[in-house]
């Protein structure tokens, strides 16, 4: 008897310690914040284009500050323009210009190809667009958002609008609405009732105000370690070469707006968030170790070709140390950086409204309604 209640204890404490085999829980999916920005691109809108080509960075970096329940976001971000006559009339003027994609290298690129063109702008019909064609995330605690900026009447087209944002917050879609103009002409003009019908944020701002970007001591040092970060990206496949050089456009497209803007496109690459598996080697081999083991030779950069696959892996690995280490450089000086351009702003009376103001005001107090935390600049 003894021994059988011995046999019983051990046989208890061994199944309750963890065992060697187990399969691992799953990890938690990531939280989504999907924004689908509608830019009307009509012949008066090229300040409110330049706004947003100035702009993303710092919007996007504000974005990859929040976390929910301990875990960072992934930011999806996709771009429709509306209002052009260069665009099909039978399709309302309207053109997805890049889906919803984490891929903001891309978003970028295709925002500096934008060009304006008098047109009819129908706010109903892009709504109801961006709503059905995106692939929005089905879970109700993440953050999706239409934003739609313009400066003709929302009522414009067969579409009624009023349909399109009572379909969007259906489905769990905030829609803010930005009037680039008057205050009172957006409310006038149905502004203030689209965003009211999507629980979202009616603003206006002026889209040829020139945007003020605060230079901080720290924005020499974090383009530097810019170029520094450049150096870890081993480009592979198909992609490896265009995508290199499309980051190197995209840093010089945000250094077109100065320092302090290049420097706010540096911050969010050393972010996990700017991760390109698809085209770098680094990003690809955290995803998966065993990546090098199913890329051909031809595949690889030069420098890799003639290295074993043990080497192959040894370069990658120290590739991925230096941007580690280069991350946390860019992060440090960052939160610096952040502090003294609060300060600054602080001291500015009167700061007018401007795009990634009122976005930043708008999504973060959406955002903390979804359990998103925020950073403290």
């Amino acid at each position: 008897m003894t021994k059988l209640l011995l046999s019983f204890l051990s046989l208890f404490v061994w199944t309750s310690l963890p065992q060697p085999n187990a399969t691992p829980p799953p990890a938690a999916e990531a939280p989504h914040i999907q924004m689908a920005l509608l830019l009307d691109t009509s012949n008066s809108m090229d300040g409110l284009i330049e706004q947003a080509k100035s702009q993303l960075w710092k919007m996007v970096n504000d974005l990859a500050t929040s976390k929910k329940d301990g875990q960072a976001p992934q930011i999806e971000i996709a771009l429709y323009e509306y209002g052009n006559d260069g665009l099909s009339g039978e399709k309302g003027y309207i053109r997805q210009v890049v889906a919803l994609t984490a891929d903001l290298d891309l978003v970028s690129e295709q925002l500096f190809s934008l060009k304006t063109n008098g047109g009819s702008e129908y706010c109903g019909w892009v709504i109801k667009d961006a709503t059905e064609q995106l692939e929005w995330s089905a879970d109700n605690g993440d953050l999706k958002i239409i934003t739609i900026a313009g400066n003709e009447p929302f009522t414009q087209g067969a579409i009624d609008f009023r349909t399109s944002c009572k379909t969007a917050i259906s489905e769990g879609i905030i829609i803010n609405t930005i009037f680039c103009g008057n205050y009172e002409e957006g409310v006038n003009t149905s502004w203030k009732e689209g965003a009211d019908l999507a629980d979202g944020k009616y603003f206006n701002i002026d889209p040829n105000r020139e945007i003020v970007h605060v230079p901080t001591p720290y924005d020499d040092q974090l383009l530097k370690l810019n170029q520094d970060l450049n150096g870890t990206y081993i480009g592979y496949g198909s992609l490896g070469e265009e995508r290199l050089e499309m980051q190197k456009t995209q840093d010089d497209n945000a250094a077109a707006y100065g320092a302090s803007n290049a420097a706010q496109r540096a911050s969010f690459k050393a972010k996990k968030q700017y991760n390109n598996a698809e085209w770098d080697l680094v990003d690809a081999m955290e995803e998966d170790e065993a990546v090098l083991e199913n890329v051909s030779d031809d595949a690889l950069p030069a420098e890799m070709k003639e290295m074993t696959k043990e080497e192959q892996k040894a370069f990658v690995e120290a590739k991925a140390n230096e941007r580690e280490k280069i991350r946390k450089e860019i992060l440090d000086l960052e939160r610096q950086a952040n502090e003294y351009r609060e300060a600054k702003l602080a001291e500015m009376e009167g700061e007018e409204n401007t795009l990634d103001k009122v976005l930043r005001e708008a999504v973060r107090e959406q955002a903390a309604n979804k359990a998103f935390e925020f950073e403290k600049n």
